[in-house]
């Protein structure tokens, strides 16, 4: 005889499954990390010591990176060093790689959290209301305007709106966070420049900050745009064509009311889930629009160091974009049960 599970005992169990699933794929992502850091066509050793350095040198750094140690021992040094919060020094700019990318990922935070809501803000509309349309006219619109901008790159959309809206119309401003004339005069607390740019009432460091902001967000939400608009009229179809939005419509509910209080809130949990991976693809995908703008953030960085062979640097990154999906995902679940009682 199974014996009943109080709630309590079946949040718990519940817990303790996630906490270990979590565990498991954070060793997984880890031992990822530290295979690409073996596998990749750079020897650490020789980006440490320089081309020029003799065979003595050489060997000397070799051990005591612990490159001579079986496989299985530098990965158990390597767990070990990130259980410490050491990451390693970047070779390019000679501090501590986890302090370089405190230092640009809320440039990034700052350019995907635009990019999301300009992304979502318009994207669950329009795709409601070609759902709502469906085969007409607003529909095909829809569906071929986020069409094209999926298909678009990035990096091609992002010189074409620097050529229109900043070098011929002057509308934005141009690459970087700021204009050159604005740059270091707020003292950084945060790292988010707007945010650190009012807390100090600097309005007119602000309103520059926000002017370079607006096209590579708009740019960058572009994207998401398309494939949240998408997702949410597919979402959207599936629960029209439900039985109990018919027997809404024949009670007399509004089209309104049917839509977005019936039918909608059906597709929120799912919506969730969508928006939160096209927030994470934001965050690691945001490297063409980073360097066609010229924006310091994560994106550059990890780009600067793969090509000068900065293994520490790398390695730290593909941990750090791992890590950014696993929050993700639980944020997901921890909004589900608010969402959904039935998952509480």
């Amino acid at each position: 005889m199974r014996l009943a599970l109080s709630p309590t005992s079946g949040r718990l169990a519940g817990f303790a499954r996630q906490a270990g699933t979590i565990l498991v794929t954070l060793l997984g992502l880890l031992a990822l990390t530290f295979a690409i850091g073996r596998l990749m066509p750079v020897d650490p050793v020789r980006a440490m010591v320089g081309e020029e350095a003799d065979q003595a040198t050489y060997e000397q750094v070799y051990h005591e990176l612990g490159m001579d140690q079986p496989v299985y021992v530098q990965f158990a040094d390597y767990l070990g060093q990130i259980a410490r919060g050491d990451f390693g020094t970047s070779l390019r700019t000679g501090q501590p790689v986890i302090e370089d990318i405190a230092r640009v990922m809320p440039a990034t935070i700052e350019l995907a959290t635009f990019a999301i809501l300009i992304g979502a803000g318009l994207g669950v509309p329009l795709g409601v209301l070609a759902a709502a349309r469906k085969n007409r006219p607003t529909d095909h619109l829809v569906r071929v305007a986020t069409l094209l901008g999926h298909s678009m790159p990035i990096f091609w959309t992002g010189m074409i709106g620097l050529i229109l809206f900043y070098a011929r119309l002057d509308w934005v401003g141009g690459g970087g966070r700021v204009s050159d004339f604005y740059d270091g005069m707020v003292e950084p607390r945060t790292g988010f420049l707007l945010i650190d740019s009012a807390l100090s009432g600097d309005w007119d460091v602000f309103g520059d900050a926000l002017n370079h902001l607006i096209l590579p967000a708009s740019i960058l939400g572009l994207a998401s745009l398309a494939y949240i608009t998408r997702m949410t009229r597919s979402f959207m179809l599936d629960q029209l064509n439900q039985e109990y939005i018919t027997t809404a419509r024949v009670k007399g509910l509004s089209q309104t009311r049917t839509i977005w209080g019936h039918a909608f809130a059906n597709i929120r949990v799912q919506l969730v889930t969508i928006v939160a991976l096209a927030y994470g693809g934001l965050l690691e995908g945001a490297v063409l629009i980073e360097t066609v703008f010229s924006w310091p953030g994560f994106g550059s960085y990890m780009t600067n160091n793969m090509l000068t062979g900065d293994m520490n640097a790398v390695m730290t990154c593909v941990l750090i974009v791992g890590v950014i999906f696993i929050a993700l995902n639980l944020l997901s679940d921890l909004l589900y049960r608010v969402f959904d009682p039935r998952t509480r």
